[in-house]
Order: structure tokens, then C-alpha cells, then sequence
């Protein structure tokens, strides 16, 4: 982690006590973890159907829960948690101290533009920060940028991309808009699509710049869920766009942690 995060931590800890991520996700912290997996929405006991995956649960509260998911000798610590760049953020915060080799964020992108189609599987290229979580970045609140582009490591988004490729997957790298309101884009997708911004979700623009601190590979993978340029509805959605919907989420994307984990 840089020093930046280091400091962030500190000035938590004069006002908080306690191993907070075994506190909250039940984390161990002797175990160093091939992966950790922060999944707003997602819990591994209802998307994860094949038995080959052993999911233990380690600790329940109202909007989160934390996991350990099993396979093939990997172990990977899955932080279920609430929607949003806030939650994502002091979730996966906490989470900073513990011992693990990639940093994986799983969830739901809607679609902007009619070349993404429910089910693709997706990650960001770039995020347009619309979210008001990232002020919490900067040295003041007053320094934040709306709009600031936030980039993944391109280099191992590539490495990624190719790895998927040969297990049969396409992984479509996108411009990402995230927004802190689901109900209320709709009413700002001409501004919103004016910035280039091809997919849209809440939290990847926040991932990404934890990501920045932990100074760990990360990577996000995005299941389209919806696209409001093909009239595809996230509410709604025909039988069919639900089937390949959930066989991203609950195979393709499951199976492609594991296989970061393993690189």
C-alpha cells in the first residue's frame, strides 16, 4: 500500500478500535487470501450453483456479509456488500491491511450504447466519475474534479482480457460512466452519454482508485444487466435476457475470478 493509504488508515484507527475486517466480513487474518472479491449485491451462496465451488460463510450483518470461496486449492475472500461508491468504498477500506495477491471488483453494468448487449461481459478501460465518494481521494474536498477520469492498469486489464480469450470468454474493455443514483440517471443519459461513457454502474471509478493505493493487480468485471439504448429494461427483463444474464454472473465471472487468482 502507498502512503497515502497508509496515512488514511492511521487516522482511522485514532477513533476506531479492533481487526475491523474480521469484525465486519469475518476475514482471518493469519490466512493471506489468493483474492479478494468485493461484490455489491452478489452473494456466492445464491449465484454460485456448481458444487465445485465450496462457499463457507463468515459473517452476517444487514447489508453485508463476508465469504470464503473455495476451488482447486485457491482460497478467496468475497466481501458481499451494499450498492454504491460509498459502501464500496469504506467496505473495501477496511479491508486494506489484509493479506491478499489480486483485488477484484464483480458486478452489474448497464448499457449505453446498442454495441453492448445483455449478458456480455465487460471491464472498464476508463471510469468517468460522476460519484461524490471520490472527493474523499483528494488532500482537501474542495480539490475534486467532477467527471475525473480514473484508469485501471491498462497493461493488466490487457493480460486479463487475454486470459479470458483463451477460456473462451470475451471480455469487452468500455468507457464506464459511475453514478450515484440508479432512478435519476435517466433523466441525464444526453449528459451523460456526452462524455463518451459507454456502459454505466456505481462503484468502479471508487475501485479504481482504492486500487491506486493498495498498490495491488486489480480488475473489474462487469455483467451487462440492462442497456437503455436497446430498450433492454433492468426491471422487466425478457426470460431469455435473464437466462444468459445469470450464466455471466453465476458462471463466466465466478469462473474468471478464479483464474486471476491462479495467474
Amino acid at each position: 500500500m502507498n502512503d497515502r493509504l497508509r496515512q488514511a488508515l492511521d487516522n482511522m484507527k485514532k477513533y476506531n478500535r479492533g481487526v475491523m475486517y474480521r469484525e465486519v466480513f469475518g476475514f482471518d487474518p493469519d490466512t493471506e487470501y489468493d483474492a479478494l472479491v468485493v461484490a455489491p449485491g452478489w452473494h456466492p451462496t445464491k449465484i454460485l450453483t456448481d458444487p465445485a465451488y465450496k462457499v463457507t460463510l463468515l459473517a452476517e450483518h444487514a447489508y453485508v456479509c463476508g465469504y470464503l470461496v473455495e476451488k482447486n486449492g485457491l482460497k478467496i475472500a468475497w466481501a458481499q456488500t451494499a450498492s454504491g461508491a460509498c459502501n464500496l468504498l469504506d467496505h473495501a477500506f477496511i479491508c486494506a491491511e489484509m493479506k491478499f495477491k489480486k483485488f477484484i471488483f464483480a458486478g452489474a453494468v448497464g448499457g449505453l450504447v446498442d454495441r453492448f448487449h445483455v449478458a456480455d461481459l465487460c471491464t472498464p478501460e476508463v471510469c468517468i466519475s460522476g460519484v461524490y465518494t471520490n472527493h474523499y481521494f483528494e488532500e482537501k474536498l474542495s480539490d475534486y474534479h467532477p467527471f475525473e477520469r480514473v484508469y485501471p492498469d491498462l497493461a493488466y486489464a490487457k493480460k486479463v482480457i487475454e486470459l479470458a480469450k483463451t477460456a473462451g470468454y470475451e471480455l469487452k474493455p468500455a468507457k464506464v460512466f459511475c453514478t450515484d443514483s440508479i432512478a435519476l440517471e435517466y433523466s441525464h443519459l444526453d449528459e451523460i452519454k456526452a462524455t463518451g461513457a459507454e456502459l454505466i454502474e456505481m462503484e468502479t471509478a471508487t475501485f479504481y482508485r482504492l486500487a491506486e493505493w493498495l498498490e495491488v493487480p486489480s480488475i473489474a468485471l462487469l455483467a451487462v444487466s440492462d442497456n437503455s439504448a436497446t430498450g433492454d429494461p433492468l426491471m422487466g427483463r425478457e426470460e431469455e435476457g435473464k437466462i444468459a444474464y445469470c450464466n455471466t454472473r453465476s458462471n463466466v465471472i465466478p469462473d474468471l475470478i478464479f483464474r486471476i487468482a491462479g495467474m
